[in-house]
Protein backbone atom coordinates (compact mmCIF):
# COMPACT_ATOMS: atom_id res chain seq x y z
CA UNK A 1 0.00 0.00 0.00
CA UNK A 2 1.09 3.40 -0.65
CA UNK A 3 -0.95 5.11 1.90
CA UNK A 4 0.55 5.98 5.56
CA UNK A 5 -1.10 5.09 8.88
CA UNK A 6 0.30 6.81 12.06
CA UNK A 7 0.90 4.33 14.87
CA UNK A 8 -1.70 4.09 17.75
CA UNK A 9 -1.23 5.65 20.57
CA UNK A 10 -1.45 3.06 23.01
CA UNK A 11 0.04 4.60 25.88
CA UNK A 12 -2.74 6.69 26.23
CA UNK A 13 -5.34 3.94 26.20
CA UNK A 14 -8.87 5.57 26.11
CA UNK A 15 -11.17 5.87 28.64
CA UNK A 16 -13.47 2.53 30.12
CA UNK A 17 -16.61 2.33 27.75
CA UNK A 18 -18.89 1.54 30.70
CA UNK A 19 -22.31 0.23 30.12
CA UNK A 20 -25.47 1.59 31.39
CA UNK A 21 -25.14 0.99 35.35
CA UNK A 22 -21.41 0.29 35.87
CA UNK A 23 -20.05 3.46 35.96
CA UNK A 24 -19.33 5.22 39.16
CA UNK A 25 -22.01 5.69 41.80
CA UNK A 26 -20.94 9.27 42.95
CA UNK A 27 -22.29 11.13 39.82
CA UNK A 28 -19.04 11.50 38.56
CA UNK A 29 -17.54 10.55 34.95
CA UNK A 30 -15.33 7.23 35.52
CA UNK A 31 -11.93 7.03 34.54
CA UNK A 32 -9.96 9.75 32.10
CA UNK A 33 -7.47 7.45 30.66
CA UNK A 34 -5.30 3.79 31.37
CA UNK A 35 -2.03 3.31 32.80
CA UNK A 36 1.05 3.04 30.17
CA UNK A 37 0.27 -0.38 29.17
CA UNK A 38 2.97 -0.71 26.32
CA UNK A 39 5.94 1.34 25.36
CA UNK A 40 5.98 2.05 21.75
CA UNK A 41 9.17 2.89 19.75
CA UNK A 42 9.96 6.69 19.34
CA UNK A 43 9.66 7.32 15.31
CA UNK A 44 10.98 10.43 13.68
CA UNK A 45 8.11 9.47 10.39
CA UNK A 46 5.16 7.50 10.19
CA UNK A 47 5.31 3.70 10.14
CA UNK A 48 3.82 1.50 7.38
CA UNK A 49 1.02 -1.06 7.84
CA UNK A 50 3.72 -3.51 7.84
CA UNK A 51 5.69 -2.10 10.47
CA UNK A 52 2.91 -1.52 12.40
CA UNK A 53 1.50 -5.55 11.93
CA UNK A 54 4.80 -7.07 12.45
CA UNK A 55 5.71 -4.92 15.55
CA UNK A 56 2.11 -5.11 16.92
CA UNK A 57 2.61 -1.49 17.11
CA UNK A 58 5.73 -1.44 18.46
CA UNK A 59 4.06 -2.95 21.72
CA UNK A 60 5.71 -5.14 24.58
CA UNK A 61 6.17 -5.22 28.34
CA UNK A 62 7.50 -2.24 30.22
CA UNK A 63 8.22 -4.16 33.39
CA UNK A 64 10.31 -7.00 31.84
CA UNK A 65 11.49 -5.29 28.53
CA UNK A 66 9.74 -8.54 26.75
CA UNK A 67 8.85 -7.98 22.87
CA UNK A 68 5.62 -9.40 23.37
CA UNK A 69 2.61 -7.90 25.48
CA UNK A 70 1.22 -9.95 28.46
CA UNK A 71 -2.26 -10.85 28.34
CA UNK A 72 -4.58 -8.78 30.64
CA UNK A 73 -6.86 -11.66 32.09
CA UNK A 74 -8.80 -9.98 35.26
CA UNK A 75 -12.58 -9.63 35.08
CA UNK A 76 -13.06 -7.07 37.91
CA UNK A 77 -10.76 -3.64 38.49
CA UNK A 78 -10.19 -1.81 41.97
CA UNK A 79 -11.98 1.60 42.30
CA UNK A 80 -9.80 4.78 43.58
CA UNK A 81 -10.72 6.12 46.93
CA UNK A 82 -12.55 8.65 45.82
CA UNK A 83 -14.89 5.80 43.81
CA UNK A 84 -13.43 6.68 40.45
CA UNK A 85 -11.98 4.33 37.91
CA UNK A 86 -9.62 6.48 36.79
CA UNK A 87 -7.17 3.96 35.67
CA UNK A 88 -9.68 2.99 32.94
CA UNK A 89 -11.18 -0.13 33.79
CA UNK A 90 -14.22 -1.36 35.66
CA UNK A 91 -15.18 -4.64 34.56
CA UNK A 92 -14.11 -7.47 31.69
CA UNK A 93 -17.69 -7.83 30.29
CA UNK A 94 -17.40 -4.02 28.35
CA UNK A 95 -13.60 -3.50 28.49
CA UNK A 96 -9.82 -5.49 28.44
CA UNK A 97 -7.12 -3.87 27.84
CA UNK A 98 -5.98 -6.95 25.33
CA UNK A 99 -8.70 -6.02 23.59
CA UNK A 100 -7.84 -2.32 23.41
CA UNK A 101 -4.48 -3.13 22.42
CA UNK A 102 -5.90 -5.48 19.15
CA UNK A 103 -9.04 -2.95 18.26
CA UNK A 104 -5.70 -0.02 18.44
CA UNK A 105 -3.92 -2.20 15.73
CA UNK A 106 -7.05 -2.66 13.99
CA UNK A 107 -8.14 1.00 13.35
CA UNK A 108 -4.57 2.06 12.44
CA UNK A 109 -4.10 -0.69 9.70
CA UNK A 110 -7.26 0.19 8.60
CA UNK A 111 -6.89 4.06 8.34
CA UNK A 112 -9.79 4.73 10.99
CA UNK A 113 -10.74 6.36 14.53
CA UNK A 114 -12.12 3.08 16.31
CA UNK A 115 -12.18 -0.58 16.85
CA UNK A 116 -14.24 -3.08 17.94
CA UNK A 117 -13.50 -6.90 19.01
CA UNK A 118 -16.39 -9.32 18.61
CA UNK A 119 -16.93 -12.85 20.10
CA UNK A 120 -17.14 -13.49 16.11
CA UNK A 121 -17.89 -11.86 12.88
CA UNK A 122 -21.32 -12.93 12.81
CA UNK A 123 -21.33 -11.27 15.99
CA UNK A 124 -19.70 -8.08 15.17
CA UNK A 125 -21.94 -7.83 11.76
CA UNK A 126 -25.20 -8.32 13.39
CA UNK A 127 -24.53 -5.70 16.39
CA UNK A 128 -23.96 -3.41 13.64
CA UNK A 129 -26.84 -3.61 12.09
CA UNK A 130 -28.30 -3.60 15.60
CA UNK A 131 -26.88 -0.58 16.81
CA UNK A 132 -29.36 1.25 14.09
CA UNK A 133 -30.98 3.67 15.08
CA UNK A 134 -35.01 2.69 14.42
CA UNK A 135 -36.93 3.04 12.28
CA UNK A 136 -33.68 1.38 10.08
CA UNK A 137 -33.91 0.28 6.71
CA UNK A 138 -31.40 -1.79 5.35
CA UNK A 139 -29.75 -2.79 1.54
CA UNK A 140 -27.93 -5.57 1.22
CA UNK A 141 -26.73 -7.76 -1.93
CA UNK A 142 -28.20 -11.15 -2.96
CA UNK A 143 -24.76 -12.05 -3.32
CA UNK A 144 -23.34 -12.15 0.30
CA UNK A 145 -21.86 -14.45 3.06
CA UNK A 146 -24.93 -17.02 3.90
CA UNK A 147 -24.84 -16.92 7.20
CA UNK A 148 -25.40 -13.01 7.65
CA UNK A 149 -28.35 -13.10 4.41
CA UNK A 150 -29.90 -15.94 6.68
CA UNK A 151 -30.05 -14.00 9.38
CA UNK A 152 -31.03 -10.80 7.82
CA UNK A 153 -33.95 -12.79 6.28
CA UNK A 154 -35.13 -14.25 9.16
CA UNK A 155 -34.21 -12.37 11.92
CA UNK A 156 -33.52 -9.43 11.31
CA UNK A 157 -37.26 -8.40 11.17
CA UNK A 158 -38.11 -9.27 14.55
CA UNK A 159 -35.97 -6.55 15.58
CA UNK A 160 -37.44 -3.65 13.82
CA UNK A 161 -35.28 -4.15 10.37
CA UNK A 162 -36.47 -3.45 7.45
CA UNK A 163 -34.53 -4.96 4.68
CA UNK A 164 -33.98 -4.86 0.90
CA UNK A 165 -31.65 -6.99 -1.50
CA UNK A 166 -30.30 -5.66 -4.24
CA UNK A 167 -28.67 -7.61 -7.42
CA UNK A 168 -25.27 -6.45 -8.11
CA UNK A 169 -24.91 -7.38 -11.26
CA UNK A 170 -27.54 -4.60 -12.19
CA UNK A 171 -26.23 -1.40 -12.64
CA UNK A 172 -29.41 0.33 -11.08
CA UNK A 173 -29.92 -2.29 -8.07
CA UNK A 174 -28.38 -0.53 -5.73
CA UNK A 175 -29.92 2.66 -6.76
CA UNK A 176 -33.52 1.28 -7.02
CA UNK A 177 -33.11 -0.14 -3.87
CA UNK A 178 -32.19 2.71 -1.26
CA UNK A 179 -35.13 4.71 -0.04
CA UNK A 180 -33.83 8.24 0.95
CA UNK A 181 -34.90 9.69 4.34
CA UNK A 182 -35.52 5.98 5.66
CA UNK A 183 -32.40 3.69 4.75
CA UNK A 184 -30.09 3.72 7.35
CA UNK A 185 -27.25 1.54 6.23
CA UNK A 186 -26.25 -0.10 2.98
CA UNK A 187 -23.94 -3.33 3.42
CA UNK A 188 -22.09 -4.74 0.46
CA UNK A 189 -19.52 -7.39 0.69
CA UNK A 190 -16.66 -7.25 -2.11
CA UNK A 191 -14.99 -9.60 -3.33
CA UNK A 192 -18.74 -11.46 -2.21
CA UNK A 193 -18.28 -14.98 -1.19
CA UNK A 194 -18.35 -17.73 -2.54
CA UNK A 195 -19.12 -16.36 -6.19
CA UNK A 196 -16.16 -13.50 -5.72
CA UNK A 197 -18.02 -10.71 -7.58
CA UNK A 198 -16.81 -6.80 -7.28
CA UNK A 199 -18.60 -4.00 -6.35
CA UNK A 200 -17.11 -0.83 -6.05
CA UNK A 201 -17.00 0.68 -2.77
CA UNK A 202 -16.79 4.35 -3.93
CA UNK A 203 -19.20 4.10 -5.97
CA UNK A 204 -21.62 2.63 -3.09
CA UNK A 205 -20.20 5.32 -0.74
CA UNK A 206 -21.73 8.13 -2.71
CA UNK A 207 -24.92 6.43 -3.01
CA UNK A 208 -24.91 5.99 0.40
CA UNK A 209 -24.16 9.60 1.54
CA UNK A 210 -26.47 11.36 -1.05
CA UNK A 211 -29.49 9.05 0.91
CA UNK A 212 -27.89 9.92 4.21
CA UNK A 213 -27.08 6.20 5.22
CA UNK A 214 -23.80 4.86 6.06
CA UNK A 215 -21.87 2.44 4.03
CA UNK A 216 -20.45 -1.06 5.72
CA UNK A 217 -18.24 -2.95 3.97
CA UNK A 218 -17.60 -6.81 4.77
CA UNK A 219 -13.77 -6.90 4.03
CA UNK A 220 -13.17 -10.15 5.19
CA UNK A 221 -11.19 -11.69 2.26
CA UNK A 222 -9.20 -8.66 1.22
CA UNK A 223 -8.23 -7.28 4.53
CA UNK A 224 -6.60 -4.09 5.06
CA UNK A 225 -3.54 -5.48 2.69
CA UNK A 226 -5.26 -5.57 0.06
CA UNK A 227 -8.14 -3.02 0.31
CA UNK A 228 -8.78 0.10 2.93
CA UNK A 229 -12.10 0.80 2.37
CA UNK A 230 -12.67 3.52 4.76
CA UNK A 231 -10.09 5.42 2.53
CA UNK A 232 -12.47 4.83 -0.50
CA UNK A 233 -15.55 6.76 1.30
CA UNK A 234 -16.50 3.61 3.90
CA UNK A 235 -17.69 4.44 7.20
CA UNK A 236 -17.74 1.25 9.02
CA UNK A 237 -15.84 -1.85 8.39
CA UNK A 238 -16.58 -5.44 9.14
CA UNK A 239 -14.18 -8.65 9.52
CA UNK A 240 -14.15 -12.44 10.44
CA UNK A 241 -11.45 -12.35 11.83
CA UNK A 242 -11.25 -16.04 12.72
CA UNK A 243 -10.32 -15.67 8.70
CA UNK A 244 -7.17 -14.24 7.62
CA UNK A 245 -6.97 -11.88 10.54
CA UNK A 246 -6.04 -14.68 12.93
CA UNK A 247 -4.83 -16.69 9.95
CA UNK A 248 -4.36 -20.34 11.87
CA UNK A 249 -7.68 -21.47 12.28
CA UNK A 250 -7.74 -21.16 16.19
CA UNK A 251 -9.16 -18.19 17.34
CA UNK A 252 -13.17 -17.14 16.78
CA UNK A 253 -13.57 -13.62 16.39
CA UNK A 254 -14.87 -10.49 14.75
CA UNK A 255 -13.95 -6.92 14.23
CA UNK A 256 -15.74 -3.22 13.21
CA UNK A 257 -13.06 -0.38 12.49
CA UNK A 258 -15.19 2.82 12.16
CA UNK A 259 -14.08 6.18 10.05
CA UNK A 260 -14.86 8.41 12.79
CA UNK A 261 -15.41 8.03 16.34
CA UNK A 262 -18.94 9.34 16.38
CA UNK A 263 -22.70 8.16 17.12
CA UNK A 264 -22.37 4.96 15.08
CA UNK A 265 -19.24 3.87 17.30
CA UNK A 266 -20.94 4.76 20.57
CA UNK A 267 -24.10 2.80 19.85
CA UNK A 268 -22.18 -0.58 19.16
CA UNK A 269 -19.61 -0.31 21.95
CA UNK A 270 -22.84 0.01 24.46
CA UNK A 271 -24.69 -2.66 22.88
CA UNK A 272 -21.63 -4.60 23.08
CA UNK A 273 -20.80 -4.07 26.58
CA UNK A 274 -24.74 -4.94 27.16
CA UNK A 275 -24.49 -7.62 25.38
CA UNK A 276 -21.14 -9.36 26.53
CA UNK A 277 -20.18 -10.18 22.88
CA UNK A 278 -16.73 -8.78 23.56
CA UNK A 279 -13.99 -11.10 22.80
CA UNK A 280 -11.71 -12.84 25.43
CA UNK A 281 -8.01 -12.28 26.62
CA UNK A 282 -6.41 -15.20 25.61
CA UNK A 283 -8.52 -14.92 21.75
CA UNK A 284 -7.37 -11.39 21.43
CA UNK A 285 -3.13 -12.30 22.37
CA UNK A 286 -3.90 -14.99 19.72
CA UNK A 287 -5.16 -12.60 16.98
CA UNK A 288 -2.53 -10.36 17.73
CA UNK A 289 -0.17 -12.72 16.59
CA UNK A 290 -1.69 -13.53 13.84
CA UNK A 291 -1.87 -9.91 12.47
CA UNK A 292 1.98 -9.97 12.67
CA UNK A 293 2.04 -12.21 10.23
CA UNK A 294 -0.83 -10.70 7.90
CA UNK A 295 0.78 -9.11 5.00
CA UNK A 296 2.89 -11.83 4.47
CA UNK A 297 0.13 -14.43 4.58
CA UNK A 298 -2.01 -12.32 2.36
CA UNK A 299 0.03 -11.78 -0.70
CA UNK A 300 1.56 -14.78 -0.79
CA UNK A 301 -1.72 -16.77 -0.56
CA UNK A 302 -2.93 -14.20 -3.16
CA UNK A 303 -0.36 -15.13 -5.39
CA UNK A 304 -0.96 -18.40 -5.14
CA UNK A 305 -4.58 -18.07 -5.98
CA UNK A 306 -4.11 -16.28 -9.13
CA UNK A 307 -1.91 -18.86 -10.17
CA UNK A 308 -3.87 -21.89 -9.32
CA UNK A 309 -6.81 -19.58 -11.48
CA UNK A 310 -4.98 -19.14 -14.72
CA UNK A 311 -3.99 -22.74 -14.70
CA UNK A 312 -7.36 -23.96 -14.46
CA UNK A 313 -9.42 -21.87 -16.59
CA UNK A 314 -7.97 -24.37 -19.24
CA UNK A 315 -8.78 -27.25 -17.47
CA UNK A 316 -10.82 -29.67 -19.53
CA UNK A 317 -12.33 -31.25 -16.23
CA UNK A 318 -13.62 -26.82 -15.21
CA UNK A 319 -16.46 -25.59 -16.17
CA UNK A 320 -15.65 -21.91 -14.84
CA UNK A 321 -13.42 -20.33 -13.19
CA UNK A 322 -14.66 -17.50 -10.61
CA UNK A 323 -11.92 -14.89 -9.18
CA UNK A 324 -11.47 -11.45 -9.73
CA UNK A 325 -7.87 -11.90 -10.81
CA UNK A 326 -8.82 -13.15 -13.86
CA UNK A 327 -9.00 -10.53 -16.95
CA UNK A 328 -12.18 -12.52 -18.02
CA UNK A 329 -14.19 -11.86 -14.97
CA UNK A 330 -16.39 -9.03 -15.72
CA UNK A 331 -15.39 -7.20 -12.36
CA UNK A 332 -11.63 -7.39 -12.97
CA UNK A 333 -11.53 -3.61 -13.63
CA UNK A 334 -12.78 -2.22 -10.52
CA UNK A 335 -10.95 -4.74 -8.54
CA UNK A 336 -7.46 -4.19 -9.88
CA UNK A 337 -8.85 0.10 -8.92
CA UNK A 338 -9.87 -1.07 -5.55
CA UNK A 339 -7.59 -3.95 -4.68
CA UNK A 340 -3.78 -3.32 -4.09
CA UNK A 341 -1.13 -6.06 -4.19
CA UNK A 342 -3.36 -8.90 -5.16
CA UNK A 343 -6.99 -10.21 -5.80
CA UNK A 344 -7.14 -12.21 -2.52
CA UNK A 345 -6.54 -16.33 -1.36
CA UNK A 346 -10.07 -17.46 -2.79
CA UNK A 347 -11.61 -18.51 -5.61
CA UNK A 348 -14.42 -20.76 -6.94
CA UNK A 349 -14.60 -23.51 -9.54
CA UNK A 350 -17.23 -24.92 -11.30
CA UNK A 351 -16.82 -28.73 -12.00
CA UNK A 352 -18.14 -30.01 -15.18
CA UNK A 353 -20.47 -33.07 -14.24
CA UNK A 354 -22.76 -31.22 -11.97
CA UNK A 355 -22.86 -31.60 -7.85
CA UNK A 356 -21.92 -35.45 -8.00
CA UNK A 357 -18.48 -34.61 -10.21
CA UNK A 358 -17.67 -31.75 -7.97
CA UNK A 359 -18.49 -33.63 -4.62
CA UNK A 360 -16.28 -36.19 -6.03
CA UNK A 361 -13.15 -34.25 -6.84
CA UNK A 362 -13.61 -32.54 -3.13
CA UNK A 363 -13.25 -36.11 -1.95
CA UNK A 364 -10.01 -37.28 -3.99
CA UNK A 365 -8.00 -34.26 -2.63
CA UNK A 366 -5.26 -35.30 0.13
CA UNK A 367 -3.38 -31.66 0.13
CA UNK A 368 -6.33 -29.80 0.29
CA UNK A 369 -8.46 -29.98 3.40
CA UNK A 370 -12.10 -30.78 3.25
CA UNK A 371 -13.62 -27.94 5.53
CA UNK A 372 -15.39 -25.36 6.34
CA UNK A 373 -14.27 -21.69 7.04
CA UNK A 374 -11.07 -20.01 4.77
CA UNK A 375 -8.03 -17.75 5.45
CA UNK A 376 -5.99 -19.98 7.24
CA UNK A 377 -2.15 -21.01 6.69
CA UNK A 378 -4.22 -24.51 5.26
CA UNK A 379 -5.64 -24.94 1.67
CA UNK A 380 -9.28 -25.75 2.35
CA UNK A 381 -11.72 -27.28 0.01
CA UNK A 382 -15.34 -27.06 0.38
CA UNK A 383 -18.70 -28.36 -1.28
CA UNK A 384 -20.71 -25.16 -0.74
CA UNK A 385 -24.15 -25.60 -1.47
CA UNK A 386 -23.59 -29.05 1.08
CA UNK A 387 -22.96 -26.50 4.26
CA UNK A 388 -25.48 -23.82 2.98
CA UNK A 389 -28.04 -26.46 3.21
CA UNK A 390 -31.69 -26.04 0.98
CA UNK A 391 -31.87 -22.10 1.02
CA UNK A 392 -28.48 -21.71 -0.12
CA UNK A 393 -28.03 -19.59 -3.88
CA UNK A 394 -24.68 -21.04 -4.58
CA UNK A 395 -24.36 -23.07 -7.56
CA UNK A 396 -24.28 -26.98 -6.28
CA UNK A 397 -21.63 -27.55 -9.13
CA UNK A 398 -19.05 -25.18 -7.55
CA UNK A 399 -15.82 -26.05 -4.97
CA UNK A 400 -14.69 -23.07 -2.70
CA UNK A 401 -11.06 -23.01 -2.72
CA UNK A 402 -9.26 -21.48 0.03
CA UNK A 403 -5.25 -21.19 -0.72
CA UNK A 404 -2.98 -21.27 2.06
CA UNK A 405 0.41 -21.03 2.56
CA UNK A 406 1.74 -24.61 0.80
CA UNK A 407 3.99 -24.58 -2.34
CA UNK A 408 1.50 -24.34 -5.55
CA UNK A 409 2.88 -27.16 -7.19
CA UNK A 410 1.48 -29.32 -4.51
CA UNK A 411 -1.40 -27.59 -5.00
CA UNK A 412 -1.82 -27.70 -8.31
CA UNK A 413 -1.11 -31.11 -8.85
CA UNK A 414 -3.49 -32.42 -5.96
CA UNK A 415 -6.27 -30.02 -8.14
CA UNK A 416 -5.11 -32.29 -11.08
CA UNK A 417 -5.10 -35.39 -9.74
CA UNK A 418 -8.56 -35.17 -8.51
CA UNK A 419 -10.09 -33.33 -11.42
CA UNK A 420 -8.70 -35.78 -14.19
CA UNK A 421 -9.99 -38.27 -11.94
CA UNK A 422 -13.20 -37.66 -12.02
CA UNK A 423 -12.88 -36.26 -15.98
CA UNK A 424 -12.07 -39.76 -16.38
CA UNK A 425 -14.89 -41.39 -14.31
CA UNK A 426 -17.18 -38.75 -16.50
CA UNK A 427 -15.55 -40.29 -19.91
CA UNK A 428 -15.87 -43.98 -19.06
CA UNK A 429 -19.96 -43.42 -18.93
CA UNK A 430 -20.33 -43.70 -15.13
CA UNK A 431 -23.10 -41.93 -13.10
CA UNK A 432 -21.29 -38.46 -13.31
CA UNK A 433 -22.01 -38.02 -16.91
CA UNK A 434 -25.93 -37.55 -15.69
CA UNK A 435 -25.41 -33.83 -14.50
CA UNK A 436 -23.76 -31.28 -16.80
CA UNK A 437 -26.05 -28.65 -16.53
CA UNK A 438 -24.19 -25.39 -15.12
CA UNK A 439 -26.79 -23.18 -13.26
CA UNK A 440 -26.47 -19.40 -14.24
CA UNK A 441 -24.24 -17.62 -11.47
CA UNK A 442 -23.71 -14.06 -11.95
CA UNK A 443 -20.49 -12.32 -11.36
CA UNK A 444 -20.78 -8.81 -12.69
CA UNK A 445 -19.84 -5.76 -11.08
CA UNK A 446 -22.07 -4.11 -8.47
Amino acid sequence: MSERVEPPRLHTLRAARLPVGMGATSGRKSGTTAPDMVSPRKCARALQPETIAAQAAGAGDVATGAVVPPIHVATTFVRDADNLYRRGYCYGRSDNATVRHVESVLAALEGGEASLLFASGMAAATTALLALERPAHIVAPTAMYWGLRHWLLEDAPSHGLEVTFFDSSDPDGLGNAIRPGRTRLIWVETPSNPIWSITDIEAAARRAHDAGALLAVDSTVPTPVLTRPLTLGADIVVHSATKYLNGHSDVVAGAMVFARRGAAFDRAARMRGVLGGILGAFEAALLLRGLRTLHVRVRHQSASALAIAQHLATHPAVARVLYPGLRAHPGHAVAARQMQGGFGGMLSVRVRGGEAAAISAAGRMRVWKRATSLGGVESLVEHRSSMEGPYSRCPCDLLRLSVGLEHIDDLIADLDQALGAVAAERGSGTELATADGLEPVVVRNG
